[in-house]
Formats: C-alpha cells, structure tokens, sequence
C-alpha cells in the first residue's frame, strides 16, 4: 500500500513541478515606471504596448522586453570650433525619455542597424542609424542616438557664433540648441523634457586675451578718472582764483570810494580776539612797558 501511494506521488508529482513551471513562466511583471514590448518568435515584435502589472504570455514563443520610461539625466560633452576658430568646451546636459507609443519601432530588429558579423560582413556600421529611415535602436536607445545627434547639433550651432557672442547671448544660443536637438531627437521617438549648457570654457589663448582686455580696460577707466578729477580741480581752482579775484577788486573799490575805515575796523576785531586768546592763558604775563617802554609778553608756564 505505502509502495502504491509513493508511485501516485511520483507520477503527480513530475506534472505538477512542469505545470507550476509553465504557469512561472508565462507571468512577467512590468513594474512602475515601465513598459514591455512583447517579442513573438512567429510574428516578430507586436505593436503593442504592455502596461504596469502582471500579464501572461506564451512560453519559449513569447518573450517580454522591459523599457524604463522614466525620464534620465544624460551628460553630453564635446570639443569643437567657434565661427573665429576659438575652441569651446561645452558639456550638456539632457533629460531624455522614450515615446511609450513607438517602443516597439524603437525595438524592432532591422538588418541596416545590425553590427557587421561574420554571417553579415555587409551590414554598415552603426553611425548609420543617423541616416537611416528606420529606428531599431534596442534598450540602450540613449547609449547609440544621443551622443551622436548632441555632439551634431553642438558643433553645428556653435560654428554660427563667435567666442564673445557665445558668452554674451548664452541664452539666445541655449534655446538654438534645445530647439535643434528636441526636433532631431524625435526623428528617433525619443522625447527630450529639458536641454540646457551646464559648462563652457574656452582656450587659453582665448582666456588669456579676455583677460588682458579686461586689464586694459580697467586702466583706461582708471586714466579716464584721473583725468576727469584733474579737470575738475582746474576747473574748482579757476572759480576759487576768479572769485578771490573779484572780492579782491569790490575790496579795493570800496576802499577807494570809502577810505580805509574797514581795514582799521578789521585790525581792532583781530586784535581783540588775540587780547582775549592770551588773557585766557594762565601761562602768559603781560608787563606793560609805560610811556615809551616797550609791552611784553612773559610765558612763565613749565617747560
């Protein structure tokens, strides 16, 4: 009997781990923030888009594709020429997402975008895809369009300014530049939410000729004020000189006209005010000569 029961378990026992298996794997899950595009072995890639959740498909026939549509942070440097030949150094930075609708044309396979092998030495190169009516760009969609198509629109819309004008209208040429690159990332369904200049240097040569302007340019300012201060003090000394000029002139008018009892007026008040600056030192004696003596003035104060 106990042999009889281990043979039924044994026999249910090998369906059921092959029916748990293919019930395993004909579940996949898209989690959130992404999408699946389903592969069919008969058919090729379905133009359906899979949504968040759990959903079923056929073993070994089937397989799901997994695209993250969450927007990403990409870096884009490159090196290249101003209209006057200054070599400018610009990093750019891109938040990309894919076209949830065209995952599966961004997925599909197609022999022009397929890396040369030793069964297909023909296929071009992968620089093809910029030229190419057809998308298949796979997973790293961003790894294979975005460095190619930044660095083209870069060298391009910089070559249309000089080295000053790419630093006085930085924003006319960051709006070129986002303008340019969304309109050729959508060529290949990829929807960029922001593009902006993180970092622009210049060469040497350049930085240091910007430098030496600003330096002459400081000593002209410089040389401009002395100048303009030495003006104005001439010009202050002119006015100083011609009114002294004139009270000396209505002085000597009145003088003529009225005799010299303002001078003699003005040597009482100046006498006074040193009669009353000396009697307030407690240091200075005055011993008056009498009759034809002469006055004196004694500082008894300490050495």
């Amino acid at each position: 009997m106990a042999t009889r029961g281990l043979n039924f378990v044994s026999k249910a026992a090998i369906p059921a781990f092959v029916g748990l298996s293919l019930i395993q794997s004909s579940l996949y899950d898209v989690k959130a923030g992404t999408r699946a595009v389903i592969f069919d072995r008969l058919s090729g890639v379905k133009e359906t888009v899979v949504n968040e959740g759990t959903h079923f498909l056929v073993p070994w026939l089937q397989k799901a594709i997994i695209f993250d549509v969450r927007t990403k942070p990409r870096i884009i440097p490159t090196t290249t020429g101003s209209k006057d030949l200054q070599m400018v150094s610009l990093t750019l930075r891109v938040l990309h997402r894919p076209d949830v609708q065209a995952l599966p044309k961004i997925y599909q396979v197609c022999l022009p975008f397929c890396p040369p092998s030793p069964r297909h030495p023909r296929r071009p190169p992968p620089t093809a895809l910029l030229t190419a009516p057809l998308q298949n760009l796979g997973q790293d969609y961003d790894e294979r369009v975005l460095p190619s198509i930044g660095n083209e629109v870069l060298k391009s819309i910089v070559a249309q300014f000089d080295a000053a004008e790419l630093i006085t209208q930085r924003e006319a040429v960051s709006n070129r530049i986002r303008t340019d690159l969304m309109k050729r990332a959508r060529e290949f369904n990829i929807a960029l939410e922001d593009v902006s200049i993180t970092h622009m240097t210049f060469g040497k040569e350049f930085t240091k000729a910007v430098e030496q302007k600003q330096i002459a340019q400081q000593d002209a300012e410089r040389a401009r004020f002395i100048v303009e201060r030495a003006e104005q003090e001439r010009q202050a000394n002119v006015i100083r000189a011609e009114g002294e000029a004139e009270s000396a002139d209505t002085i000597s008018k009145a003088i003529a006209k009225s005799g010299d009892g303002l001078i003699q007026i003005r040597k009482i008040e100046a006498s006074r005010e040193i009669a009353q600056t000396l009697a307030s030192n407690p240091n200075v004696a005055y011993l008056p000569g009498g009759g034809k003596g002469t006055n004196l003035l004694m500082n008894v104060g300490r050495a």
